[in-house]
């Protein structure tokens, strides 16, 4: 029988080839047309007024996962999924920074061909190359390896899938192929691919993530499932965009779900037989994957002992060029055997603009007080408030005079589960972010409240860094959680800024705010 003919699935968009020094790719990228139709696309959509200043976003057209992030050679490069205007599959988007903040625009990395589409993948460093594995639709798992300066120049190992999608004689495979990841151990690599199985209660699919490994990156053996002991996640989750590293002493299996989105499963590596026994987990988004909520995650190890995270982000309106954008970074550190530490990450000061302050004032229980001299779309907040045994307190921004439009960040004391045992201890606190009243605009979809646990003790004082940047809302609280949002405020007016506690008196502290400037370069 012969065997039917591959589609021809080479890119429209142009594609380069880099000189092999630092010194002549940058001065080949002084003239390269996709670094110029970028710049010329990234003035034309400044002006959208939901377009985000510090926040990273494509250049052009759509985006989706961030794919890839890795630091090599003093650079941190972010890969993501890109949609070029003249062709609109999966390409590999490419931006690198030297302080996690600011990014550059690269041309597009990795192109379709031969598989259809360039879905989500990570990234691997070695000594003298970085190694690239992603899914390539309709053909299955793909690796590229890059070893220039500035990871322009890709090739792919085999130019064919390294892991097919499908099995040559039409068997039934017992693993899924859809997006990996790779780490090395004792000179072997090893891949989880993405994916379920069924067998929840009655059949039903539940998260699955399948192990191979490799000598040569050429030729993978199946394994078998890795993950040992999740109790955690819910009856039809996925598995999908897995990132797997060591993190303190203990290693993380960081994934996004289909259905309720980013999360992340804490445990030991058993590396006698390659398994991972989870014994916590947790979430980035809490909530639906969508409308307005925190998507899949791409990490790296940061090299002292922590992780650092970044995230696209669905959008809640309906765009016709761009939509999604990406948190900004985080690091994730181990602060206890099963808790986090989640703070931003990268030199976000280096963006701080005009300042204002806000001595220690009292905020009369059921009360609102509007801060006057504290106004802005995109702005960075740092509050300190002692909740003085009020149950709850909260921030709103992005505040019409007139309250037509607000986002409300609100902080309640001891009101969560339980964490250790039954009735050990008091309860976690939670926080919550309301888009309710975010915009009057009529084509936003709002959510409802996304509402995290978050540990602090009961004498600690809350301790908020918000980060407002025209249609996304971050909230960092005690170093402990984030939550975030997307919200699109339609009024002009909409900048203000408020507290309120409920009940009984409360006292600010302090509040610093921040006007915030762009991340690119003019």
């Amino acid at each position: 029988m012969n065997k039917p003919e591959q589609e021809d699935y080479r890119s429209a968009v142009p594609q380069f080839t880099f000189a092999g020094t630092l010194q002549e790719q940058e001065e080949q990228l002084k003239t390269n047309p996709l670094v110029k139709r970028f710049a010329e696309s990234r003035k034309a959509l400044a002006g959208d007024p939901h377009r985000p200043l510090y926040h990273y976003v494509s250049p052009e057209s759509r985006m989706n996962d961030p794919n890839g992030l890795c630091f090599r050679q003093g650079l941190w490069h972010l890969f993501y999924q890109g949609y070029p205007p003249e062709d609109p599959r999966q390409h590999w988007g490419h931006a690198v920074s030297d302080d996690l903040i600011h990014w550059r625009d690269l041309p597009y990395a990795i192109y379709p061909d031969p598989e259809r589409c360039c879905f989500s993948g990570a990234a691997l460093v070695e000594d003298s190359r970085v190694i690239a594995m992603y899914h390539g639709t309709r053909v299955g798992n793909m690796v590229a390896v890059s070893s220039d300066p500035l990871l322009l120049n890709w090739e792919k190992v085999t130019g064919q899938a390294v892991i097919a999608q499908q099995d040559p004689d039409g068997k039934p495979l017992p693993y899924n192929v859809f997006d990996p990841c790779i780490w090395k151990k004792d000179g072997m690599y090893y891949s989880l691919s993405a994916g379920r199985q069924n067998t929840g209660p009655e059949g039903k699919p539940v998260r699955a993530n399948y192990l191979f490994r490799s000598a040569d990156l050429a030729n993978w053996e199946y394994l078998h499932p890795f993950v040992e002991g999740d109790r955690f996640t819910l009856v039809g989750d996925d598995g999908a965009c897995p990132y797997f590293w060591p993190i303190g002493d203990r290693h993380m299996l960081l994934f996004f779900s289909h259905m309720s989105s980013g999360q992340y499963l804490l445990g030991d590596y058993d590396k006698q037989r390659d398994k991972f026994v989870a014994t916590a987990h947790g979430k980035f988004n809490f909530g639906a994957v969508g409308p307005g909520g925190v998507h899949a995650p791409s990490a790296t190890p940061d090299g002292k002992g922590g992780l650092i995270a970044i995230f696209n982000m669905n959008p809640g309106k309906t765009r016709e060029v761009w939509d999604q954008i990406m948190t900004l970074p985080r690091r994730l550190t181990l602060v206890g055997r099963d808790d986090l530490a989640v703070q931003p990450a990268g030199d976000v000061e280096s963006l701080r603009g005009e300042h204002c302050r806000v001595d220690t004032m009292t905020l009369p229980a059921n009360r609102e007080v509007v801060l006057e001299d504290v106004r802005g779309s995109s702005m960075e907040i740092a509050a300190e408030i002692d909740t003085a045994g009020s149950p709850m307190v909260e921030l709103n921004v992005l505040r019409s005079p007139q309250r037509e439009e607000f986002t409300r960040i609100a902080f309640f004391r001891e009101r969560g589960y339980h964490n250790r045992g039954f009735r050990e201890g008091p309860p976690c606190s939670l926080v919550s972010i309301d888009s309710s009243y975010s915009s009057t605009l009529p084509d936003v979809s709002s959510r409802p409240p996304e509402t995290a646990p978050v540990l602090i003790d009961s004498e600690e004082p809350l301790r908020l860094r918000v980060f407002v940047d025209r249609s996304v809302v971050e909230v960092f609280v005690n170093g402990r959680q984030c939550v975030a949002l997307r919200v699109y405020p339609g009024r002009e007016d909409s900048i203000g800024v408020s507290l309120r506690s409920q009940g009984r008196d409360a006292v600010l502290k302090s509040l610093d705010a921040w006007r915030m400037k762009s991340i690119y370069a003019e």
